[in-house]
């Protein structure tokens, strides 16, 4: 009853003297040091040092104390709330527009307004730009298949005349006045879409007049030499069984023929080099292969 209508007169620092304590203290240290000093000085303590006003005055300075320190409290919280707020924005229609421009808001609303007709301008131009670097691009590719193009035109010119010389070159000599069919109509092409007549007649009158391309006559002789060697090579003229002479005799045609084929191998090289289509070209030709299949075409005869 007595501390129900009690007003507090003390000091601040009187007060943190009384609780034996210094400003800037924990709400534990403050709460700690008043429960000691209640159980000393308390009327109802029993205890020796119990002192009714000297618990009323550890009363006063508790709540002088708990009192400032929420005013401090509260004054720190509200420095941090203002610090807060001068760091934020003050307006939210300056989320607006991008956040371009400052001002009021037409005033900000113009210059937003330019701000996009700049952005657009610039736009436009590196549109025009990347556009007209495709077009240069284009017309340096064009401008070098062109040169390409030239090139392969003349090389082509030049070896038409060269032929077209040749060609005259030889009438005049005449090489052509024994040709087989002189002075007699062609025979009549049958039309096909994928051969050009003249094409055509011009290669059936050097076909038939002995005047055939390199490669067809490399593949002639290199078949003529490949069967020419399988006869040379032929097992049937040793019998069987072999003596001793014989065998030597096989051995050395044996030697030969690996020889042979090796010389003709080297041929098939350069057949292969001038032949046009891939598909004519031709394989190296196995001498051991020959070999054995010359022994199974004699052990057949034989059977």
């Amino acid at each position: 009853r007595l501390l129900s209508g009690y007003k507090p007169k003390s000091d601040v620092k009187d007060s943190y003297k009384i609780l034996e304590l210094q400003e800037g203290c924990s709400l534990d240290d403050i709460r700690n040091s008043y429960r000691n000093l209640a159980k000393k000085y308390h009327p109802d303590s029993g205890s020796v040092t119990a002192d009714s006003e000297a618990f009323m005055k550890v009363e006063e300075a508790y709540r002088v104390v708990l009192s400032d320190v929420a005013s401090k409290k509260k004054s720190n919280e509200d420095e941090e709330e203002d610090q807060f707020k001068s760091k934020a924005l003050q307006h939210r229609h300056y989320l607006s527009f991008e956040g371009v421009g400052f001002g009021m808001p037409s005033q900000r609303e113009r210059q937003y307004m330019q701000f996009r007709v700049d952005r657009a301008a610039e736009q436009v131009l590196e549109y025009r730009k990347q556009k007209l670097e495709g077009q240069c691009a284009v017309t340096d590719l064009m401008k070098a298949k062109d040169v390409r193009q030239s090139k392969k035109v003349k090389i082509t010119q030049a070896i038409e005349r060269l032929v077209e010389d040749l060609i005259q070159e030889s009438m005049a000599k005449g090489d052509f006045d024994n040709l087989s069919g002189k002075g007699k109509p062609l025979q009549k092409f049958s039309d096909c879409p994928h051969i050009d007549p003249m094409t055509h007649n011009l290669n059936r009158i050097l076909i038939d007049n002995g005047y055939q391309p390199e490669w067809i006559v490399m593949q002639k002789e290199i078949r003529e030499t490949i069967k020419q060697l399988r006869k040379m090579a032929s097992r049937n003229k040793l019998g069987e069984p072999m003596t001793p002479y014989r065998q030597k005799q096989w051995d050395r045609i044996c030697e030969q023929f690996i020889e042979d084929i090796r010389k003709l191998n080297k041929r098939v090289d350069n057949f292969n080099l001038v032949v046009p289509i891939l598909s004519r070209q031709m394989v190296h030709f196995n001498a051991d292969k020959e070999i054995v299949r010359a022994e199974k075409t004699y052990e057949a005869l034989m059977e």
